[in-house]
This record gives structure tokens, C-alpha cells and sequence, in this order.
């Protein structure tokens, strides 16, 4: 029967042999005898052990799982449960860092499209990426709510023409315009906007954000901390994001 030195198994299974004295002081994996110099001597069992090993730890399980399904006596009983959670340890994993890469490529997006960039500016865009899902509740909110209040009025204006009925029309306006005070208010408590300049963010006043240009993502504002009057970024109310 053959027999492995230390350094002979470690190249068969693409180790160091650091490794291989490793695992032999956490008992995971004992050489079958010793030489008469104390070098350490594997046999066939042990190379295949040893394989084993290292296919599972490159699947990732850890030392402590290993030697525990290497010392069951029945190892089927445990091998499906621990591959069952390294499993979900390494979804979980995959799921964690697409959402970190998902946040650098809107970084770069962001930072590409800024005119003036600025160390503060990283700051803003965290800020406004912190919010982002939140903020598309918000508006997700408004469009659900709303397209019940466009049927009734295109119904309504239907049978105006149609029968010459207006009281629906009548009917439709009144809620329309309550509707549109709520979700207005609403909307406005539940948004902030962050100032280009100087990197505050303020609420403005209901008459200058409802009448102000805007773009889907920024309003054009006068900051009351500097005065800065342009296009400022909305982002989610602060109390809103905690």
C-alpha cells in the first residue's frame, strides 16, 4: 500500500504543507503512521480523506463542519443538512454583494453625469441612494391612488357627452380636488430636497415646491441655508429614512 510524506500528499491535493500539518494538529486529518524519523506518513485512506477535505472547503463549509461530518458515523444523516446551510450562506453572500455592486454602479452613473464633483458630492449621493427605494414607494403610492381618479373622470366626461349627464362630472371634480390637496400634502411632508451648493437639506414652502420646475428627480428651489436658487435632488424626509 502506498504511502504519502507530507509534502507528497500536499502536492497531490493542491496544498501547502502548512496546511496539511494544520489539519493534522485540529485532528481532522491524523497521518496513519509515523517513521521511525517522526516524519508523517499518509496512506491511500488518507489521500482520499484529504480530497474530500478540500473539495468541501472549496465549497466553502468551515473547518468546524468538516471534522464534524468527518467524525459521524453515519455522515449522510448531516452532510445534506450542512450543504443545505452553506447553501443558503452563500446565496445570502451572492444577494449581499450584487446589492453592493448594484450601489457602486449608480455611483459611477451618478458621479458621471456631475458637472462639479467634490469629495461632499459623495456624500450627497449616498444620501439620496439611501433613499432611493423609499422615495419610489412614495411616487408608486401617488400613481396607484391617482389612476382611479382618471377613470372616473374620463367616465364621467364619457357620459357628459354621451347622455348629457354632468352630475358625475360634477361628482369627479369635487373628489379630484380633494384628492389632490391630500396626496399633495402628503407628498410634500414625505420629500425633502438636497441643496447642489452647500449639501443642506430643507423642506421649502408648499406654494414655491407646488409651483416650481421640475424634473422627475429634482425641483427648482430657492435653499434657505445659502440662497441658492436651481434644480435641487429629492430625497426622502430624514425623519422618513430612519
Amino acid at each position: 500500500m502506498s504511502k504519502y510524506t507530507t509534502g507528497e500528499i500536499a502536492a497531490l491535493c493542491g496544498v501547502t504543507v502548512r496546511t496539511v500539518q494544520y489539519y493534522d494538529t485540529r485532528g481532522i486529518l491524523v497521518p496513519a503512521e509515523l517513521s521511525e524519523g517522526g516524519r508523517r506518513l499518509y496512506s491511500e485512506d488518507d489521500l482520499r480523506k484529504m480530497k474530500v477535505i478540500c473539495f468541501l472547503r472549496g465549497l466553502g463549509l468551515p473547518l468546524d463542519a468538516i471534522s464534524q461530518l468527518l467524525s459521524e458515523e453515519h455522515p449522510e444523516n448531516v452532510v445534506t443538512l450542512l450543504l443545505g446551510q452553506q447553501e443558503k450562506l452563500l446565496r445570502d453572500e451572492i444577494s449581499e454583494r450584487r446589492e453592493k455592486l448594484k450601489k457602486l454602479e449608480e455611483l459611477q452613473s451618478e458621479i458621471k453625469g456631475m458637472e462639479n464633483f467634490s469629495v461632499e458630492s459623495i456624500g450627497d449621493i449616498a444620501y439620496t441612494m439611501n433613499g432611493k427605494k423609499k422615495l419610489r414607494k412614495i411616487h408608486l403610492i401617488m400613481l396607484l391612488t391617482g389612476i382611479p381618479v382618471s377613470l372616473l373622470q374620463l367616465g364621467s366626461i364619457a357620459l357628459w357627452i354621451l347622455t348629457g349627464q354632468w352630475w358625475l362630472f360634477a361628482v369627479w371634480t369635487a373628489v379630484a380636488v380633494t384628492y389632490g390637496i391630500l396626496i399633495s400634502r402628503w407628498y410634500l411632508k414625505s420629500v425633502a430636497y438636497l441643496c447642489p451648493k452647500c449639501h443642506k437639506v430643507f423642506q421649502p414652502g408648499a406654494k414655491e415646491a407646488f409651483f416650481a420646475n421640475h424634473t422627475p428627480s429634482a425641483r427648482k428651489l430657492t435653499c434657505p441655508s445659502c440662497g441658492h436658487k436651481g434644480f435641487c435632488v429629492e430625497v426622502i424626509k430624514e425623519d422618513e429614512g430612519k
